[in-house]
């Protein structure tokens, strides 16, 4: 599947993967998975890894759609959630600085992005320095 997640409950963070070519239908798939999971959670940081991604879809509207469904159950009370795009280069750097851009006018959701996983993990408050440690020691 392009679209992963995993919920790390006793660190408050999902760690998202996009692999291969991203599409919004896989990326509402995965939402409306992540909506309905015992482990979601109001202010959960999302690592958002699209270091495997090789192209995306651009169909801009329906972006946009699934970016308001994220808001929807992102954002809530006064909880505010950060996501952090990891982002090394090329497509992905790219969807990352469009999807982040998608958030600025967003209260209640701070993106970022990093080319560096170490520095992404870091910015989540995380010990590890790379995603196969994270992915190791969360079991």
């Amino acid at each position: 599947m392009p679209v992963t997640f995993r919920i790390f409950p006793e660190r408050g963070l999902v760690y998202v993967r996009y692999v291969g070519d991203c599409t919004i239908a896989e990326t509402r798939r995965a939402l409306e998975a992540y909506a309905i999971h015992p482990g979601r959670a109001p202010g959960q940081k999302q690592l958002i890894d699209l270091s495997a991604v090789t192209s995306y879809d651009r169909d801009f509207a329906n972006l946009m759609a699934v970016q308001a469904r994220k808001a929807d159950l992102f954002i809530g009370g006064e909880t505010q959630t950060l996501l952090v795009y990891f982002a090394p280069e090329g497509p992905s750097q790219d969807l990352a600085r469009l999807s982040q851009r998608s958030w600025d006018a967003v209260d209640g959701v701070i993106a970022m992005v990093q080319h560096d996983e170490g520095e992404a993990l870091a910015l989540l408050g995380q010990p590890e320095r790379s995603l196969a440690a994270l992915l190791e020691a969360a079991g």
